[in-house]
């Protein structure tokens, strides 16, 4: 299925300044590994050794909060928006 994800400004560097991805995948999981495979280096920067989402990196699902669905192996549907959204911290 057609996913977009959507790139954060602070992992445009990645995608040579796309802001967004067009991927072919069922899942949440699926989407990020084939951003991955396209342009290397996601992996690393939104999964923590045990392959889960960072703390700091939230992800979107039409406008859904992966972590309150099935986290990566939430699906997506055709034509779905993917959005990787990092945490902003202030004080």
């Amino acid at each position: 299925m057609a996913v977009t994800i959507r790139i954060p400004t602070t992992l445009r560097p990645l995608t040579s300044g796309q802001p967004e991805v067009d991927v072919e995948a069922g899942t949440v999981g699926e989407a990020l590994a084939a951003l991955d495979a396209a342009h290397p280096g996601f992996t690393e920067r939104i999964t923590d050794d045990s392959g889960a989402l960072r703390r700091f990196v939230n992800v979107f699902v039409s406008d859904e909060d992966v972590r309150f669905l099935n986290g990566l192996d939430t699906e997506v549907p055709d034509g779905a928006t993917v959005a990787i959204v990092p945490a902003v911290a202030g004080g």
